[in-house]
């Protein structure tokens, strides 16, 4: 059954909320922000056709409380709620309110992020769908356990612990060696407890040098589901990317196609609908991908698919969800272009550590093939509770050389944020590392090459000294002649 969609409250705020908007915007559907008293000023509420405070700042009290969510999208007369990504994106309760509240949920079925929100369920989906899972063991209760597997499977350190019920690169920690299995293991319960709420853990062998490669599906209400190729989001730091490409340097096309199609026959396998993403770790040494989990939500990087393919996700996600078929075929997909994306968060490009305050000053990148997806503006504030995000820059080209020589000026040139610290330095560094532009790189590049990075970074620009000889004038020119001159 067909509901038309006109009015969507987005259930998020920043860079997810302000995308969201600029689909709903060119479909002509009414948008209604929700925001936090420390986000009254924020650009997501100045771009809304109207907002509504839902509590003060700290996410429980407001981005977090369903029910304050809720009754602004009933009160407003929304038909509809987009969760974005992060916050209640893959929120199955959440979901289930949305519907029960006579709502459209722009998502997936609650039932299945239910479900692929447990790894040790989403493992046993990808296995009934014959698709290959890293070796490990679930539900794990305690060290003696990892000991026996690592003696019986013969496996090697180092090991990964996961959260069951986690994602994002929460609840995730390497272990070297078996004296480190200890403290690991009650580091990993803890972040699990802390982050999800449920400390139940898996162990997994470490995939040495893995890239990470996932593969964009859309799937409608009538069994229909296809793939727009996939993305490769090695590079990390912290186990969160900050830099994702598509499509991907370290795969041919029999190797493509095969990954994509396994992704298909998964979705399939447990009656996906709406956008969402599933996720393999790439084996270069051995040629061998293996599932790692599936993302019942709008990604992050769903950009730089958009830029090759030409599609909206967004406006596909709510054709879904009104009901509609797919408009589009498999065969009718082409990916015709390279895109690349970097994550701009206000952090030092050093430590990682957030940087709050003013945004004294914002340049963004222009020109032929640059797409900024911003969640900021000049003089807005960046404040302490929330993601670091601040933009998104996507460049495109005819290949990757081209689609990095655009990022180069746009990171190098264009771009300036002054008033908070961000990882620009630490982007531009990478993307002019050699290794980076052949296309040889794992997760472990950056801390594999911090050092070297960090001393690629430019302390100065030419533009900078010409500030400062322009200031010298006008303090000149405004005081008079100096004592020391």
């Amino acid at each position: 059954m067909e509901r038309k969609i006109s009015h969507v409250l987005i259930a998020n705020r920043g860079v997810p909320a302000v995308r969201i908007m600029d689909t709903c915007r060119d479909r002509r559907i009414k948008t209604t922000a929700v925001y936090s008293s420390a986000d009254r000023l924020a650009y997501h509420v100045r771009l809304a056709d109207q907002a509504v405070c839902i509590g003060e700042a700290p996410p429980l009290e407001s981005y977090l409380n369903m029910e304050k969510i809720i009754g602004a999208a009933l009160k407003v007369g929304a038909d509809a709620i987009h969760p974005g990504w992060g916050f209640l994106a893959e929120n199955a309760d959440f979901a289930e309110m949305v519907e029960d509240a006579g709502l459209i949920w722009i998502g997936p079925p609650p039932k299945v992020i239910r479900a692929m929100g447990d790894k040790v369920q989403a493992k046993k989906y990808a296995r009934q769908a014959n698709v290959p899972t890293i070796p490990g063991i679930d539900n794990v209760k305690d060290i003696e356990e990892i000991k026996r597997w690592i003696r019986e499977e013969k496996v090697d350190f180092p090991i990964m612990l996961k959260a069951a019920k986690g994602g994002g690169g929460k609840g995730m920690v390497k272990v070297e060696s078996e004296e480190q299995l200890p403290i690991a293991f009650n580091q990993a319960k803890s972040e699990a407890m802390k982050a999800f709420g449920d400390d139940a853990l898996l162990a997994e062998k470490y995939i040495q040098k893995g890239r990470h490669i996932e593969v964009q599906i859309v799937a409608d209400k009538h069994g229909k589901v296809v793939h727009l190729f996939e993305r490769e989001c090695t590079l990390q730091r912290r186990n969160q990317k900050i830099i994702e490409e598509a499509p991907s340097p370290s795969i041919d096309e029999d190797l493509r196609e095969e990954i994509c199609f396994t992704a298909v026959r998964l979705m399939r396998e447990i009656g996906y609908a709406s956008a969402g993403t599933v996720e393999f770790i790439f084996d270069s040494a051995t040629n061998k991908f293996y599932f790692l989990e599936v993302n019942t939500r709008l990604q992050v990087e769903h950009g730089v698919t958009e830029l090759i393919t030409g599609l909206d996700l967004v406006s596909l996600m709510l054709d879904v969800a009104e009901g509609k078929k797919l408009p589009i075929r498999q065969s009718e997909i082409k990916a015709n272009r390279w895109a690349l994306e970097v994550r701009l968060n206000a952090e030092d490009p050093i430590s990682f550590s957030p940087s709050f305050g003013t945004i004294s000053r914002l340049q963004l990148p222009q020109g032929p093939a640059v797409r900024i997806s911003q969640g900021v503006y000049e003089g807005a504030d960046i404040p302490p509770y929330y993601d670091s995000l601040i933009m998104l820059i996507m460049t495109a080209g005819q290949n990757r050389e081209a689609a990095i020589r655009t990022m180069d000026r746009a990171l190098g040139r264009d771009l300036r944020v002054e008033g908070v610290k961000t990882i620009a330095p630490l982007l531009l560094a990478i993307i002019r590392h050699p290794s980076f532009r052949a296309g040889h790189f794992s997760t472990t590049f950056i801390e594999e090459h911090m050092d070297e990075l960090v001393a690629m970074f430019k302390e100065k620009s030419t533009e900078d000294e010409v500030l400062k000889i322009a200031k010298f004038v006008a303090r000149v020119s405004a005081l008079g002649p100096q004592p020391w001159m």
